[in-house]
């Protein structure tokens, strides 16, 4: 028999507010705030003066500005009158998006009060990645700089003496070190990007506007197409193609932003490329699972492996494996931190299983595209794929959160 939960009344509840790390406003049913605390205050600065005067009316004018033309403040306030969880939405303060939550206080004999938390915007992500990109973005433009006039030298002494083969191939080399420096910058500059996506949660909407119905089986031949001629330019060791199989049913067809998606499949691909030694196999299935509702994609290599110390690293921004063969590559340590919050954003996970000196198995989930005339997809798993779920099954039996948490490398299994 579960014990009663009772209100203490030795806690100074208004200090409790006035001292929380979050904004808190509340309004009654009249439209009056009626409270609000020490951050609010911080974060809405000469708003409130506007907000105390003309009460929830000013605050709408402040949450319409961001919403879409079919939905109003309003819309949202009555949604969380009527249910018992907090509705999310964010305002458009200075240049930054601000995270908000409205929910209600349902008081007995009494009109019901609004409460509107708002969070204080983290900029550290954005500070940490700015830190990286001076150290690692200022050298490669020194160095492109420094390349750029060599080759200016170069072209400056040469005379009729100058052998054309010997002109070329010094030129070539500087031109090479070049696209290799600005191919690092400009890999700094998109991470950037989607960061500022991610942290303003502008992400959300992005891929929703986005989001159709995508076939894994065409997407990876057009992907692997374009992989290896990028990888054709740039070495010359081979087809890039040779070391992939696949097993992806022709019939699997995922909910998804197709931009999105095949950002983050690269970023993960090149995780398995670089952090395995040349030639040795990839392989890449695909299968419907939770009753097809969902679809999972595994990106298995035979590389180095990521030590059992270093999981807590893999999806933390600007987190890197201590190992040598990880410090020998360049990086910050950012994109499997971005690929498991845009994957987020797509109502999917990504987690990942290994041993190291064996490999890893990198696992995609996204929801199946399914419209209401449809059956969910037939699930079709291979003996392996059977072995990686007993396999995760076993690390956990914990429930699978709508939103997965940063710092998870094993997807919790609720499917059966």
């Amino acid at each position: 028999m579960s014990e009663k939960h009772t209100v203490s009344t030795d806690i100074d509840y208004a200090a409790v507010l006035e001292n929380l790390g979050d904004g808190v406003l509340i309004f009654n049913a009249a439209d009056q705030l009626i409270y609000d605390n020490r951050v609010a205050r911080q974060i809405l600065g000469s708003n409130m003066v506007v907000l105390r005067q003309k009460g929830w009316s000013a605050l709408a004018i402040l949450i319409n500005r961001d919403l879409p033309e079919d939905l109003i403040a309003e819309d949202l306030r009555a949604k969380a009158l009527r249910q018992t969880e907090p509705v999310r939405f964010r305002l458009m303060l200075g240049n930054a998006y601000i995270p908000c939550w409205l929910s209600a206080v349902h008081q007995e004999n009494q009109s019901p009060l609004t409460i509107v938390s708002i969070e204080q915007a983290d900029w550290t992500p954005i500070s940490q990645f700015l830190s990286h990109l001076q150290k690692e973005g200022m050298p490669a433009v020194e160095d492109t700089l420094g390349h750029a006039k060599f080759m200016i030298q170069i072209a400056k002494r040469a005379n009729e003496k100058t052998k054309v083969t010997q002109l070329s191939g010094q030129m070539l080399r500087f031109s090479e070190l070049i696209q290799e420096e600005m191919t690092r910058f400009q890999l700094l500059i998109k991470q950037l990007q989607r960061l500022e996506l991610i942290q303003t949660d502008q992400i959300r909407k992005i891929v929703s506007a986005q989001a159709k119905p995508i076939n894994l089986e065409e997407f990876f031949e057009d992907l692997m197409e374009e992989l290896a001629e990028e990888h054709a330019k740039q070495e010359n060791d081979g087809d890039l193609r040779e070391r992939f199989t696949f097993d992806i049913p022709s019939n699997l067809v995922v909910n998804a932003s197709k931009s999105h998606l095949e950002t983050i499949m690269r970023d993960v691909i090149d995780n398995a490329i670089r952090y395995s030694k040349p030639n040795t196999p990839i392989n890449i299935t695909a299968f419907a699972t939770n009753k097809g509702k969902n679809v999972q994609i595994n990106v298995t290599d035979n590389g180095y492996g990521i030590r059992e110390n270093d999981h807590d690293r893999v999806f933390t921004a600007f987190q890197r494996g201590r190992q040598p063969h990880v410090i020998a590559e360049s990086g910050v340590g950012l994109s499997l931190a971005l690929c498991k919050s845009e994957l987020a954003a797509m109502q999917g996970n990504i987690w990942f299983i290994s041993e190291e000196g064996a490999g890893t198995t990198f696992s995609i989930k996204l929801p199946a595209a399914l419209t209401q005339s449809e059956k969910p997809l037939e699930e079709t798993k291979s003996a392996a794929e059977d072995s990686s779920n007993d396999q995760q099954k076993a690390e956990t039996s914990a429930e699978e959160e709508k939103t997965p948490s940063t710092d998870t490398s094993v997807e919790p299994s609720s499917e059966s």
